[in-house]
Order: C-alpha cells, then structure tokens, then sequence
C-alpha cells in the first residue's frame, strides 16, 4: 500500500500520464487488468486557468475512473494558484507537480525539468500548491539535470521539505530525456534519506523489469508509462510477478483482440466515431508490435475512418493469427501467444 496522506492505494503501480495518450478510454483500459491510480496526461497550468478548450476535454472523467490524479506543469506561482481555483470544481484525489518533463520547449519555459537546477524555486512553488491545495500534493523529479549539482537528493529534500506527500522520481536525468541507463543507484540514495513514499520510474516495461526496480531501489511503487502502450495486462501480470514471483502465460489472440474492441469502443464512445477511430490506429500499432507480418494489417488499420472498418480489420488479425496457429500446431510448434 502506498499512502499519498489521506489516500491510499492498494497496488504499487501507478500507471503514468503521457501525452497525447493518456485519455479516459486508455485509462479505463488499463484499469480493467488491474491499475488502480491513474493520471490525466500532463496539464499545463496556465491552459487550466486560460481555460483552453482542448484542457478541459483532458479533465473528462467518469465515477469508476478513480482514484484519478492530475499533473501540472508550471512556474509561475500565481498562476498555479489560480488553476488550483479552477480544479476545486474537478473531482481529483491527488495534484502531482512535473519537474521532469525534459522536452526542449517546456524547460526553456523554466518548466518542468529545469526546475531541477533550481531547487530553491521548487520548494517555493511546491509550497503554493501544498498551501491552497484541498488534495494531497506530490512532485515528480528527475535523477538531477544533468548528474552533477545540485544532485537529484537535494532536489529531493527540497521537494519533501515544502510538504509533499509523496515524490516520483525517473532515474534519468533531464539532459539524458529518454535514452540512456536508468540510474537504480540514484532512486536508492533518495529513498533511503526521504520519509515520503517514493515511486520510481523509467524502463518499467515488463513484470520482471518492474520488479528488478523495487528490488534495486526499495522504491515504494513504481511508474508504468511506455509499457502499457498496447500492453495493458502489464498490470495484471506484474500483480502476479510481484504475488508468485513468475508471470502467467501472455493473452492468446482471442483475449488480445477483444481488448482491442473494448478499447476502440470505449474511445469512440469518449471522442466520438471519426475521431476516437483515428486516435485508436496509434495503439493498433502498439497492440501488434512483435507480431510476425503485420505490415499489411497495420497499413489497412491506417486507413480505416470508422469504427466497423477498424473492426474489420481487428478480425483479419484475428484470423490471420488463428491461420498461423493452426500451421504451428500441425507442425508441433506451441499455440501462438502475444
């Protein structure tokens, strides 16, 4: 259990925000297989208070998409404020505050990952938001800016020192963005000196991986963001990786193609036909990474403008699968699973 003050989560695995991503359908989605705290994607605080029409469709949430968070983005003190103001009318069970996000337009904003070089600033914003906040409040760093000073601890003790009720932290640093090592080292160093829960995130992309991490780190819950991606029994598996120590069979073609229906569903319902079909191709593609010959299929899905043809097309993968289980049987390979 992880307790973030007044809420508590059962299962140690938050499933991350990403952007463009991280809507009502994908979170419904996943917690079908067992996530239970989610998060809107990335929110940037002054949109909230401009009231920006696309923000606000971001904030679209139904009762059973609980416990719900949402991450803001922001540097302005005022105007962190203010969007507070406009999230009393929201129904959120915990604020996290990104200082990591480390795309070039948002921290030459002074945003996101940039804060990570000014730690003093961070604890004054973060204590803004602990003041007037009605939720608990986290933050979410990075593994330092650039590896030197100041180091990722004293971010963190600056962040834990305004009242946060628990700290995310990726074990890259801001400069490294996506690629390279995470630094298990770095996470460890900061959990054993904070006394929040501390949730680690980067590579969490397998029920092994993840475990890897808390076993490294000692972490308190770990962040599941790319491996979700067409992936959403990664919380499933992971529950029972973390119970039984090893992973139950992956979901065979049957299991994997009527998620991708509930899905599709669930994103036409929340955006509409044309567009929650559009959106939905993207993790067509994901659904199907590692598949043999899924080129054809993945072009027609490309194409396909309405929820029947995208239908269509979830059944040709269906059967194509089927087909190439039958071959493997015949000649005493084991049944196809994703």
């Amino acid at each position: 259990m992880i307790n973030f003050g007044n809420l508590k989560v059962s299962f140690p695995c938050v499933l991350s925000p990403l952007s463009g991503i991280s809507d009502l359908s994908y979170r419904l989605i996943n917690r079908s297989f067992g996530c239970e705290l989610a998060f809107v994607e990335m929110i940037s605080a002054r949109a909230l208070v401009y009231q920006s029409k696309k923000t606000l469709t971001m904030l679209r949430t139904i009762p059973s998409d609980r416990p719900l968070g949402i991450q803001l983005l922001g540097d302005d003190p005022l105007i962190l404020r203010k969007a507070l103001a406009v999230l009393e009318d929201y129904n959120f069970d915990v604020i996290d505050f990104n200082a990591a996000c480390p795309v070039g337009k948002v921290t030459r904003r002074g945003e996101g990952a940039s804060l990570l070089k000014e730690p003093f600033k961070l604890n004054s914003l973060l204590r803004v938001l602990v003041k007037n906040a009605t939720v608990p409040i986290t933050a979410k760093i990075r593994a330092g800016w650039d590896g030197t000073r100041p180091s990722a601890l004293d971010v963190a003790l600056h962040a834990q020192d305004a009242g946060i009720k628990a700290l995310f932290i990726h074990g890259r640093t801001g400069l490294q963005g996506y690629t390279g090592r995470v630094d298990y080292r770095v996470i460890r160093e900061v959990k054993e000196a904070l006394t929040i829960p501390v949730i680690a995130s980067g590579d969490a992309l397998s029920p092994q991986l993840i475990r890897k991490m808390f076993d490294e780190t000692g972490c308190d819950g770990v962040v599941i963001a790319r491996g979700a991606l067409g992936n959403p029994w990664i919380f499933r598996e992971t529950a029972f990786m973390l119970k039984y120590g090893t992973t139950p069979r992956r979901p065979d073609i049957d299991e994997l193609t009527s998620t991708m229906i509930s899905h599709l569903n669930l994103s036409t319902d929340f955006h509409g036909e044309s567009t929650g079909t559009m959106l939905f191709r993207k993790f067509f593609s994901w659904y199907i990474k590692g598949l043999p010959d899924m080129k054809p299929l993945k072009d027609k899905a490309f194409f396909a403008g309405t929820k029947d043809q995208m239908i269509s097309v979830i059944e040709d993968l269906h059967n194509a699968c089927l087909c190439a289980n039958r071959k493997n049987t015949d000649g005493g390979n084991q049944t196809y699973l994703i």
